[in-house]
């Protein structure tokens, strides 16, 4: 399973965060990644396991749009219906996770 951690603070620091995911390192060995928004108050910080999609294209944190950007951690199990119903709505995909 993932692991993930987050932070929301006044001047967040990427040596934090990165500490933070190296806590997590156990739950996830294939890759990790870390997210400041850019006025420094929000942070993320995930570690991956990888299941069903073992591309690089489904590192996280995961950005849309460049608006919106998750860490995420679990499983959709009807994921591909509901791809499917988000794209019939003008929604865009880049990965099969």
């Amino acid at each position: 399973m993932c692991g993930i951690a987050g932070i929301i603070s006044n001047g967040i620091h990427q040596a934090v965060l990165e500490k933070m995911g190296r806590v997590l390192a156990h739950r996830g060995p294939d890759g990790s990644g870390i997210w400041i928004n850019p006025s420094g108050t929000v942070g993320f910080a995930h570690r991956r396991l990888s299941i069903i999609d073992l591309s690089p294209g489904n590192a996280q944190p995961m950005h849309y749009r460049n608006r919106y950007t998750i860490v995420y951690n679990g499983e959709i199990y009807n994921y591909a219906d509901l791809k499917n119903e988000l794209r019939k709505s003008g929604y865009e995909f880049s990965t099969s996770g």
